[in-house]
């Protein structure tokens, strides 16, 4: 009884301190975006000059994070965690100093190949809590991030700059990264006492071949080609709506910039809520039925943008896709803890946190162009194929799922053994959300690092 108590208390210290990590470094990359682009201005950057700097910092995430997930399952998350922090605010502390809009790209680009060190490093360490704290609480990690990052940075970032100058902002900034480094050991510590590693995974040296063939490991596995395919397609979705619905506010609509800003506010809260909320949700409904749900939800709110006939239209469709990507992500991320027990949480880590950025490059850019030749709302359409699609794959991998559970129910009664029918469905409805059926592929790829 004792004990149970005692892992009771470790385990919501354990959410209380990362919920208060993530969120510190979810302001932090909020303030840092407005004061980036306000600080561009004031250096003098032209419009060009504020795109590639705000952009800057997607091109070291793109390289850098995949590299650093195997790093994370070799040397462990707490070290990468620290020197990522530690290059991360040296580099913001140096802000004050520049004068040209050049320094101020140069800086952000390296910052970019910086925080997959912090990131990856911390969603290794949620990737494996998940499968001790349940399910249920897959969904926090994201939604204190990105409350950090969409609603609190902004609105604070706007504040600091306005009331204490971009020096003192700066160096803000960079003392949150110095209290992230000091709180992290009551994080990373978790990830250090997993004593027994990966299934079939093998401490050997980071090379170039080995590296290639862990790649093609994860890429040939099912469940996780299939979460960030999903990933991938949700991302860009999320992007083009989020860009582009301040646009179709103020061009076709004509409402001033803060009522149009008002859509991607209330984007963010319907998603960060659904993360927060959704998971009693996703364990009465299961995974493939949560995923269908999230997928019919964004697939309605695209067609209700599409064709909305004013301005008021615009809220059920930012309310519903927000709902839907919710809940699509919250699956999404049982999915990947589930695999970072076969490949390594890094590794799993950084392929996620490569995928969503390609796909929302691809859905703002990809969008933007389709918008300008098609019409800005006509380009929502243009997303819907992609979720039919993910829809029917859907169905019929739960068809599949079914047919091999009934088979399997025969056999048990072949050989004697009582099969109900409720048995059957316990694989694809049971209280594990984030876990398919065993028997729904033919075999996962080999883990990686299997001889």
């Amino acid at each position: 009884m004792r004990r149970t108590l005692g892992e009771a208390a470790r385990r919501h210290r354990f959410l209380i301190v990362f919920a208060l990590l993530s969120i510190t470094m979810g302001v932090s990359v909020g303030v840092a975006k407005i004061a980036t682009s306000l600080f561009a201005l004031h250096l003098g950057a032209g419009p060009a000059e504020v795109g590639l700097i705000t952009s800057g910092g997607a091109v070291g995430m793109l390289v850098m994070s995949l590299p650093i997930g195997f790093m994370v399952d070799h040397w462990g998350p707490r070290r990468l965690f620290v020197i990522g922090s530690f290059l991360g605010g040296s580099t913001y502390a140096l802000l004050p100093w520049a004068s040209t809009p050049w320094f101020l790209l140069g800086a952000s680009t390296a910052i970019g190949f910086f925080m997959p060190l912090r990131f990856v490093s911390l969603n290794s360490v949620f990737f494996e809590q998940i499968r001790t704290l349940g399910d249920g609480k897959a969904g926090w990690s994201r939604a204190m991030h990105m409350s950090g990052m969409f609603l609190i940075g902004p609105m604070l970032g706007a504040v600091l700059v306005a009331g204490l100058g971009f020096a003192a902002t700066w160096w803000l900034i960079a003392a949150s990264f110095a209290v992230t480094i000091m709180v992290s050991p009551l994080v990373m510590g978790r990830y250090g006492q997993r004593k027994v590693p990966a299934v079939g995974h093998t401490a050997e040296p980071l090379g170039w071949r080995g590296l290639a063939r862990d790649i093609a490991a994860l890429l040939r596995d099912p469940e996780l080609r299939e979460a960030n395919l999903i990933d991938f397609v949700s991302q860009g979705t999320t992007m083009y709506t989020t860009t582009f619905v301040i646009l179709i506010a103020i061009e076709v609509f004509h409402l001033g910039a803060g009522r149009a800003s008002a859509y991607v506010t209330g984007w963010g809260g319907a998603f960060i809520a659904t993360l927060l909320c959704g998971g009693m949700v996703a364990l009465r409904l299961g995974a493939r039925h949560t995923v269908l749900l999230g997928l019919l939800l964004v697939a309605t709110a695209l067609v209700v943008m599409g064709l909305a006939p004013g301005a008021a239209w615009l809220w059920p469709g930012v309310l519903l896709q927000g709902v839907g990507a919710g809940l699509v992500q919250l699956v999404n991320l049982g999915r990947i803890a589930r695999a970072g027990v076969r490949f390594g949480s890094g590794r799993v880590a950084g392929l996620n946190l490569l995928i969503a950025p390609l796909g929302g490059l691809l859905g703002s850019g990809a969008g933007g162009l389709l918008g300008q030749h098609l019409g800005l709302q006509t380009a929502f359409l243009c997303f819907l194929p992609g979720y039919v699609l993910l829809a029917l794959w859907q169905l019929e991998r739960q068809h599949r799922a079914r047919a091999n559970e009934k088979a399997l129910c025969a056999l048990g009664s072949d050989a004697g053994s009582r099969c109900e029918p409720a048995d059957c469905q316990t694989a694809s409805n049971g209280p594990k959300w984030g876990v398919e059926d065993e028997h729904e592929e033919e075999g996962h790829a080999a883990p990686v690092g299997a001889g």
